[in-house]
């Protein structure tokens, strides 16, 4: 965009660049022209009242001919009211990613000094010298916006269940390895069950086959008899113990994590049902779906991440550099290497790695492109971010034309070129 929208010059609309520097409670807001002149500087609650102000101030040097698009703001986040306020007003919003924001500070000084206000004046700065860089925030539906809040809350919760499991692992191997060989499923409701009955060696010998098949048939296990026999052995084995005082310290922490490992199953079925709800009634539902290796769950985290604005992704590379599957390449004089990309989503980054490997076994071009990989030396972690990358692609011509996956389609040119 540039510094000066120009017709005749009596006529001239002139842009303003707006830094926003969020706190909790406040935002340090600095307005400049196009050659980068100080308008304008403020300090802001949060809330009605602060955007109100903005508004006032912004009002107070725009051109009267000129549109709220003409107002550019670089702020470090996307999400919450004030943004969402900002959007709906009709301003241009650059989130800035703090990374490149402090990259963008060491170019302008060297001192390492910072502050609030230096913060402001840094990125409207950077939205008026180097927007052309930056991606404006996505013009995303409310139903998209919804789809994300709860697939990361869900997504969130797995992952903080994976935290506790480790550490229910860790203090059972210092103590009562007995338990790692009778659970190998330590989220599963029969084994968080015997834990909390009985959570140290001498508790846990005593458990009857009375008491283990009962919370087998309670988890709905099958075999309950032989497993019943096979736990109970693995629980009364012999093993090297810690002094008692020891184990009863160790046995609180194990039943302390089982708990928590409890409520966290439980939440994380509640919010999968709301993914599915929230993710089912999106227009884009049955797209995402149709993809290989993507059910409600992974298809809705795939959507959260991606967002539905139809203008946000120029091509299918672009996606796919969004995505973060694109490698980069470093080449620096006779040296050229091609490496993955690790600065990237996480959230949308660990969807579709689950759906690469889900792909294996939905669908035979999938398979088929993996295993071609494989005979040429790629590494499976490598093969997999390789058809993760295509599989974006395949998605991004779906979107584009709002149709579904169709197998035949996705591969033929490939198993053409095979033949």
């Amino acid at each position: 965009m540039l510094p000066l929208i120009s017709g005749c010059r009596a006529r001239e609309v002139a842009v303003l660049f707006a830094g926003d520097d969020w706190a909790e409670d406040h935002h340090d807001v600095e307005v400049q022209d196009g050659s980068g002149r100080v308008l304008g500087r403020a300090r802001l609650p949060e809330g009605v009242a602060g955007i109100g102000r903005f508004h006032e101030l912004i009002g107070r040097f725009a051109d009267p001919d000129a549109g709220p698009d003409q107002v550019v703001i670089g702020i470090e986040t996307d999400r919450g009211p004030w943004v969402a306020a900002l959007i709906a007003a009709g301003y241009v919003v650059y989130a800035v990613n703090p990374r490149q924001a402090a990259r963008y500070r060491e170019r302008l000084g060297t001192s390492g000094a910072k502050s609030d206000a230096g913060d402001a004046h840094m990125l409207a700065d950077m939205v008026r010298t180097d927007s052309h860089q930056l991606r404006a925030v996505a013009g995303d539906s409310g139903q998209a916006q919804a789809v994300k809040v709860v697939a990361r809350a869900h997504q969130a919760l797995i992952w903080e269940r994976t935290r506790h499991v480790l550490r229910l692992r860790s203090a059972l191997r210092e103590f009562f390895p007995g338990a790692l060989e009778a659970f190998d499923d330590l989220t599963a409701p029969d084994a968080l069950e015997l834990l909390a009955r009985a959570a140290d060696p001498a508790s846990a010998a005593r458990l009857s086959i009375a008491q283990i098949t009962a919370a087998l048939k309670r988890a709905r296990r099958r075999n309950t008899a032989e497993k019943a026999k096979q736990i109970q052995a693995a629980l009364r084995s012999q093993q090297l113990a810690q002094p008692q005082v020891v184990a009863a310290a160790y046995a609180a922490t194990v039943r302390a994590a089982v708990a928590v490992i409890s409520v966290l199953n439980e939440q994380a079925g509640v919010m999968e049902a709301q993914v599915e709800s929230h993710f089912g009634e999106h227009p884009d539902a049955e797209i995402f779906v149709s993809q290989p290796g993507l059910g409600m769950v992974l298809g809705a985290r795939v959507l959260a991440e991606f967002g539905d604005d139809p203008d946000r992704y120029a091509d299918a590379s672009a996606r796919k550099n969004y995505a973060g599957t694109s490698p980069i390449t470093r080449a620096s004089g006779k040296k050229k290497a091609v490496l993955a990309r690790y600065v990237r989503n996480r959230h949308l980054a660990d969807a579709l790695h689950q759906q690469a490997f889900c792909a294996l076994t939905a669908s035979p071009g999938a398979r088929a492109y993996y295993d071609q990989l494989r005979g040429r030396g790629t590494s499976h972690h490598a093969a997999l971010r390789q058809l993760a990358s295509r599989l974006v692609g395949i998605l991004h011509g779906c979107l584009k034309t709002g149709t579904p996956y169709d197998e035949v389609t996705a591969w033929q040119h490939r198993l053409e070129d095979a033949a």
